[in-house]
């Protein structure tokens, strides 16, 4: 028994022994899989953002401000100025009662709105002048910062503001990206931001009291 004992007792030595000569010398380095530094923030866009990625506007127009809202139109109705969505915002550029009421707009029958080109380009200017007002803070603190992974542009915020509404906005910025917003269409104000960022709005004069009438 004694014998057994000692036997295997020499054999877990000899174990030990082979085993701690094969340890690695040199430890493993994990320093180049480090994800110090890296932006790893990303948001899921919803199905109409991913299919939206796709949309070519005409070179021809490029960074201008007449590239800005058009680019804006075709997302909002592809264009066209007699457009009624499902919640009852209005042409082009699917504006809500209160904001035409903002802007001057009181009183004018849905089908002579809808019916008028020019009215609702001015309509446009008007709104995002008010809005440029509103934000221009905003667009003095933020512009060229960089908020949930995309760089904040003075078109993006305009374009942010058209959708969500200059409050909303403010919200998301000064929360730095934490308070967002999405509408009906789970569109979110980070997708317009990166959609439309780019583009040279300089055009528009900020207003406080900007009128289309």
């Amino acid at each position: 028994m004694i014998k057994k004992i000692v036997g295997l007792s020499v054999l877990l030595t000899i174990g030990g022994i082979l085993l701690l000569s094969f340890k690695t010398k040199e430890s493993i380095d994990l320093s180049s899989y480090s994800t110090e530094g890296l932006d790893l923030y990303y948001i899921a866009p919803n199905f109409s953002e991913i299919e939206d990625d796709n949309i070519v506007i005409s070179p021809e127009l490029g960074k201008s401000y007449i590239g800005f809202k058009e680019a804006v139109a075709f997302k909002e109705s592809r264009g066209d100025y007699g457009v009624v969505n499902q919640f009852g915002y209005l042409g082009k550029y699917q504006f809500g009662k209160g904001t035409l009421d903002l802007i001057g707009i009181k009183n004018v029958k849905r089908n002579k709105f809808l019916g008028n080109p020019v009215l609702q380009e001015k309509a446009f200017y008007a709104n995002l002048s008010r809005n440029k007002w509103v934000l221009r803070r905003d667009i003095k603190w933020y512009v060229g910062r960089r908020i949930n992974g995309i760089e904040v542009t003075e078109s993006g915020i305009l374009a942010a503001a058209h959708l969500s509404g200059p409050g909303a906005v403010k919200k998301y910025l000064r929360s730095g990206g934490v308070e967002g917003f999405a509408d009906a269409f789970g569109t979110t104000i980070r997708y317009y931001m990166k959609r439309f960022g780019g583009y040279d709005t300089s055009f528009v004069v900020p207003n406080k009291k900007a009128k289309a009438i």
